[in-house]
């Protein structure tokens, strides 16, 4: 008489949502060309964790988990996370004006009406003045203080700050900026000491000019059936790194994950705090705002709370969301431009069918 070993379903479950999740991206990527990395993890389990094609048209190096990608505005969740960490000791106020940190404001007033907390939920009705289509050069080397220094010369806002969202990458350059000022050091170290560091993120790191000469994945677009590398020195503004300069691979961001959970860097209270959704009184439209500091608040296929962050820079695609109900988090990094939003249904999906979301 054999014997018979049973699984348990939840195994079974996340094996065989882990093997359909596998074909999805086997079917859509090749081996010989750029790809990305995929991670599937409920808490501190990885369920599913794979690269896929390469890192680098010219060298050929396959991409894995461990590769190293441009997070795009996945980034500003970090810039958010380290102004956070600065008002938690006192050492700013989210209301504090634009003019306690740039006096060179042109407008006087719009640099008092403007607050910290209206640049991290994307309502401060700054334009995004920058002429980068007619001076792309400049833009292909311009760091956070030439990114935000068109805002300084700002006459009229687009609106009242707190009264609509409007998307803004200089916010987070000028948020960035704000974070030196106070610290008196660079913004890409503090973010390495108070949360790569206290993450465990030992493979990540920040655009501090030129991005990593080696030992990162490349960006990359088709055209005219050919793939052209697009990243530093071909996509203006890449520099501007507080909004888009984090560089992550899948596994490190699942430990950003995990000490977001166990309040690594900042107190739960704070971490929780951030992602819920930012309401002002003179709100004018009738959609509701859907982000917190930096957080984007959405629904999954099944009306679970969604709680992440896409980004888009150069040839990079990126995704980070996590289900808090669940405990789960999907993270996706591409180094070309995958249509990352429909593949996180489509893993949704998946895990909505084995019962596991």
């Amino acid at each position: 008489m054999s014997l018979l070993i049973f699984t348990s379903p939840t195994l079974m479950c996340q094996e065989k949502a882990a093997a359909r999740i596998d074909s999805l991206f086997s079917a859509i990527t090749r081996a010989d060309e750029p790809g990305g990395a995929v991670l599937v993890a409920i808490g501190d389990k990885v369920i599913f964790n794979k690269g896929y094609g390469i890192e680098d048209i010219n060298t050929k190096k396959p991409i894995s988990v461990n590769s190293i990608f441009n997070t795009g505005s996945v980034s500003k969740t970090f810039v958010s996370n380290a102004i956070l960490i600065l008002e938690e000791r006192k050492q700013l106020s989210l209301d504090d004006p634009l003019s306690k940190y740039f006096p060179g404001f042109k407008n006087k007033a719009i640099a008092e009406k403007v607050k910290i907390r209206h640049l991290l939920s994307h309502v401060s009705g700054l334009p995004d003045n920058r002429q980068v289509d007619k001076d792309p050069v400049f833009y292909l080397t311009a760091d956070d203080a030439q990114n935000f220094a068109p805002i300084l010369q700002t006459d009229t806002l687009v609106f009242e700050p707190g009264e609509r969202y409007q998307y803004s990458n200089p916010a987070f350059n000028g948020l960035a900026l704000i974070i030196e000022k106070i610290t008196g050091g660079k913004w890409q170290d503090f973010v390495r000491k108070e949360i790569f560091a206290k993450a465990g993120m030992m493979e990540s790191d920040i655009t501090d000019g030129a991005h990593p000469e080696t030992g990162v994945v490349h960006g990359y677009a088709k055209v005219k059936r050919k793939f052209k590398e697009l990243d530093y020195g071909e996509e203006p503004t890449f520099c501007a790194a507080g909004n888009g300069g984090i560089w992550c691979s899948v596994s490190d961001l699942h430990k950003y994950f995990l000490a977001l959970n166990k309040a690594s860097f900042l107190p739960k209270e704070m971490i929780s705090n951030s992602m819920e959704v930012k309401t002002f009184p003179i709100w004018s439209p009738d959609k509701a705002p859907a982000n917190g500091f930096s957080w984007f608040s959405t629904k999954t296929i099944n009306e679970l709370k969604r709680i992440g962050h896409t980004g888009s820079q150069g040839g990079f695609r990126a995704d980070f969301e996590m289900v808090p109900e669940k405990n789960l988090l999907v993270c996706l990094l591409f180094n070309t431009p995958y249509p990352v939003t429909r593949l996180m249904t489509d893993i949704e999906k998946i895990l909505v069918e084995e019962k596991i979301l």
